[in-house]
């Protein structure tokens, strides 16, 4: 399928990103999250342009065929708005439309608050914009659960070459294990991924179906492990890497309101969802996101939202789109 889409390289902040660009009129940017591609949005990119937008779907720095620095530093919050916004200066627009998904939604949310002359509305997959909490994201996840004896990805991925190692030794199965135990069909994510004891590696408790789900066919696997396979872990979990770094340098990031016209769509299942022991993370989004337009959760849906129900996406993505 991704032969369909026409590919190009586009400059940013220094480094190049690869592209797949469909469409005239105003532009929209589509930013995929962990571990994806651009081709995780390959059921939008024409529908958007279809509805006459310049659809954009960029490989974010590390991933696919754009750059990779080596830096752990260079994949931090205020790096990837920057590149987003050298995107917009490349189309010779002054503002875009921005979609994101997983750690693309962070970067979607954080460059309308933080750059919102550049923003025109924004839309937020599985991850919602939240409220700065007192310490940043790891910090938090180190108390809810390292000091509780449990196993946490994120708090896993911080030492470097670690993951790396386990993923890249067959990079084939751990995709798989990834997108089916977090997406709708896995039957429980406890076990492997929330609540499991603190040991072992990230893909241990996790089961490699067969068949796989409907949602992503044997090619659209294929496109995945070829690219990751060509390019390697360690860019797309240097951004879990940035934590920290993120919470001291943007002292306004979950601080400062997204007033642009807003999305939130999610999956009622997914894991992010119950990151919070007790909290329902998709609750008060309003709070803010003040003109929040779609709030929809898709029932039975797990994590990749715009691949597990691509049409239930368009039907709430391209209404907010025309009502701009």
């Amino acid at each position: 399928m991704h032969e369909q889409f026409i590919l190009q390289n586009i400059p940013t902040n220094g480094i190049t990103l690869r592209a797949a660009v469909e469409g005239e009129g105003p532009l929209v940017i589509m930013v995929h999250g962990w571990p994806e591609l651009w081709y995780s949005w390959r059921h939008q990119i024409k529908p958007i342009a279809e509805a006459g937008f310049r659809a954009c779907a960029i490989d974010v720095r590390g991933y696919g065929d754009s750059d990779k620095p080596h830096a752990i530093e260079a994949y931090d919050m205020q790096t990837l708005m920057a590149d987003i916004v050298g995107v917009i200066d490349h189309f010779g627009e002054k503002q875009a439309i921005l979609i994101g998904h997983d750690w693309g939604a962070p970067m979607v949310w954080n460059t309308a608050a933080l750059h919102p002359e550049r923003v025109a509305a924004v839309a937020g997959l599985s991850v919602p914009y939240r409220k700065r909490a007192p310490v940043s994201t790891i910090k938090l996840w180190q108390k809810l659960y390292t000091e509780e004896g449990k196993f946490f990805y994120q708090v896993y991925f911080q030492d470097e070459g670690v993951v790396e190692a386990e993923v890249e030794a067959d990079f084939r199965t751990a995709l798989r294990k990834i997108y089916y135990s977090i997406s709708g069909n896995a039957p429980d994510l406890g076990p492997s991924w929330l609540n499991r004891p603190e040991g072992g590696g990230l893909l241990e408790m996790m089961d490699d179906p067969d068949p796989f789900p409907v949602w992503m066919t044997p090619q659209d696997l294929d496109y995945f492990v070829q690219n990751f396979e060509a390019g390697g872990f360690r860019g797309p979990v240097n951004r879990y890497r940035n934590q920290d770094r993120d919470f001291a340098m943007l002292p306004d990031m979950g601080v400062k309101p997204v007033h642009q016209p807003s999305a939130f769509i999610a999956g009622s299942k997914d894991l992010v969802r119950f990151f919070v022991p007790g909290r329902d993370t998709y609750a008060n989004l309003e709070e803010i996101c003040p003109n929040l337009r779609v709030n929809l959760i898709i029932d039975d849906i797990g994590h990749w939202v715009q691949q597990e129900a691509p049409e239930a996406v368009n039907a709430a993505l391209l209404p907010f789109l025309k009502g701009l």
